[in-house]
């Protein structure tokens, strides 16, 4: 018990991610309750599909990664339906199962991962072809995993919402509001880029610096708000004008920069 326990605290520690953490849990699982396949599934109820996400199989019996089967027939959906999380008969309970009857699953012990929010993520199985029972700590195991798993899929997708939300601040930042392209910011750093490749390959940098003559007239003439629909299309222009390597950006005001590769200088 001691070794499993530590075993444990040592996975729970070290995974970063649902596989790293899933895939010693379901050794764990097998070492526990002695069936020949564990396994984590994970349910889309929209599509009506369940898959198997992550398998460990010891013997006969297997349960296939990737596997993709109608969640109305899973014994899963049934042990939920049911409240039955186990079953040493799989073919009294759910005898009319085509993939319990096609993965020869005799004896069946399913738990559902939820979020905290208790949305379904999926089920974390444990199955055999030979009748077994399921102790009173293999029932606990399977409860402690599912819900650790359940812990580490939020982790992950926090993880990942919070990626997005700085790429996008990141855009945000480096993006001019009024007309979609760069920034000055965003300039200055692509200037720098572009520079020191120049410098490194040996070839020139071409830089255009464009000011709209009488802009102000328009903003006095017409409002700010044609000024605006007449900077945002302006901007259009001179993006669809540029070659697929230059860099164009708002400088500020009605002022535009173009910045892109040219040349190698020629022969002296």
């Amino acid at each position: 018990m001691d070794n499993l326990l530590d075993h444990l605290c040592e996975t729970v520690t070290r995974a970063r991610t649902v596989e790293e953490l899933t895939r010693p849990l379901l050794e764990l699982l097998e070492d526990i309750t002695g069936f020949e396949s564990t396994y984590l599934t994970v349910v889309d109820l929209e599509r009506g599909v369940q898959r198997v996400l992550y398998a460990r199989n010891t013997r006969q019996m297997q349960i296939p990664e990737g596997l993709s089967v109608p969640w109305h027939d899973t014994l899963c959906k049934r042990a939920l339906d049911e409240g039955r999380p186990f079953t040493a008969d799989v073919g009294q309970c759910w005898g009319d199962s085509q993939a319990a009857a096609a993965l020869g699953i005799q004896t069946y012990a399913s738990t559902p991962v939820r979020m905290a929010d208790g949305q379904l993520y999926g089920t974390l199985c444990a199955a055999s072809d030979e009748r077994q029972e399921l102790t009173s700590q293999a029932r606990n195991a399977l409860t402690l995993f599912a819900r650790l798993i359940g812990q580490q899929v939020e982790r992950e997708q926090l993880l990942q919402q919070l990626l997005q939300a700085n790429a996008r601040l990141a855009a945000y930042a480096a993006t001019d509001a009024l007309t979609g392209l760069p920034n000055r910011r965003a300039l200055r750093e692509m200037l720098h880029q572009q520079l020191a490749q120049g410098a490194r390959q040996g070839t020139a940098v071409l830089i255009a610096f464009m000011d709209l003559d009488g802009f102000k007239a328009i903003n006095d003439t017409y409002g700010h708000e044609v000024g605006d629909l007449f900077l945002a299309d302006m901007a259009e222009r001179l993006r669809g004008a540029a070659r697929a390597q230059d860099f164009v950006a708002r400088y500020g005001g009605d002022e535009f920069v173009a910045v892109g590769p040219g040349p190698a200088p020629g022969p002296a």
